[in-house]
């Protein structure tokens, strides 16, 4: 038996929503290093986008997943299975209900629901596909998971906003140095570095970035960490039973692609909110997801309005 810890991003570059960070949690038997996700769970799963018939779920990079032509039911349909599938999520029926199963610090949950886009969270969930098909496809999952041996134990976020987000760029000096950080401390929420059993960690590259044992002594308490191999295509670590590697398409590995699809499904549902805020107020408004030049399209668009709402650029607008 063992734990494959995966995580990824979304929201990374734009101006305007927030970044989020997902960390997932799984116990396997065996090898972690060894575990194939993808053949345990190929009646269930499939990393190429099902034909319209199937009901296999597209596990993959958010980006294969989600497309803005297609909307937001492909990603919706194969990621809130997992989402029910994590203990706690019997009740996942609204927006306010995800952050409360996703998010662990209080006060970074009281600042998302403060903001005035966000109100209580009062966003259905699902959104855009029928409630009895994701019930069916979770209680799938829950069967094959079963069987071969694998349970989801965690779902960990770090939802940042803009404040915070350059609160601690400011502080960090770079933008590349708070994505790593916050990394660093979202794992020490599910790395478990007491346990006997061996751990694998798998995230994506930060960039350019080669270098994260730096990082990783900032969060361990004077552990050793031995460094195994640090190039262009993967950064890998030894901290006690546990391996770590940064590495170039890591949604490859089945736990990092869906920690992926948990944050792009998280983010474009709070994008859907925000949208729905501004378009109260200023009409025929269209919409944005939040990216350089569109994003400034719509400040440039709401600029009134948010005068008028005394909404300041501090809780709006990321600088870069």
């Amino acid at each position: 038996m063992g734990y494959v810890i995966g995580m990824d991003e979304a929201g990374y570059g734009p101006n305007l929503g927030p970044l989020v960070i997902t960390a997932s949690l799984w116990e396997v038997p065996g090898d972690p290093r060894e575990f194939d996700f993808w053949q345990a769970l190929e009646s269930v799963v499939s990393q190429k986008k099902p034909g319209k018939k199937s009901s296999q779920l597209h596990v993959a990079d958010s980006k294969q997943v989600h497309s803005s032509s297609a909307g937001l039911a492909p990603l919706e349909r194969s990621t809130l299975p997992f989402l029910q599938q994590f203990n706690g999520a019997e009740g996942l029926t609204s927006l306010e209900t995800l952050w409360r199963l996703l998010v662990a610090s209080p006060e970074h949950l009281a600042e998302i629901q403060q903001q005035p886009w966000n109100g209580n969270g009062e966003f259905a969930i699902p959104a855009t596909v029928a409630a009895e098909s994701i019930d069916q496809s979770q209680q799938d999952l829950q069967r094959a998971l079963a069987t071969a041996g694998i349970q989801l134990q965690a779902f960990c976020s770090e939802i940042v906003l803009p404040a915070r987000f350059n609160r601690l760029c400011r502080e960090y000096g770079s933008k590349g140095v708070l994505l790593t950080r916050l990394c660093m401390h979202l794992l020490t929420r599910v790395w478990d570095r007491e346990t006997a059993e061996p751990i694998l960690i798998i995230g994506d590259k930060h960039g350019g970035r080669n270098r994260y044992d730096e990082f990783l002594d900032e969060v361990l308490d004077g552990e050793m960490i031995f460094r195994m191999e640090e190039s262009t295509a993967k950064s890998v670590y030894k901290v006690g039973n546990t391996e770590i590697r940064f590495q170039t398409k890591a949604e490859d590995h089945f736990p990092v692609a869906v920690s992926s699809m948990v944050c792009k499904y998280t983010r474009e549902v709070m994008m859907e909110l925000f949208n729905q805020y501004w378009s109260e107020h200023v009409p025929d408004l269209k919409p944005t997801k939040g990216y350089p030049v569109d994003a400034r399209r719509f400040k440039s668009d709401i600029a009134a309005a948010q005068e008028q709402l005394a909404i300041s650029d501090q809780i709006l607008w990321r600088g870069q």
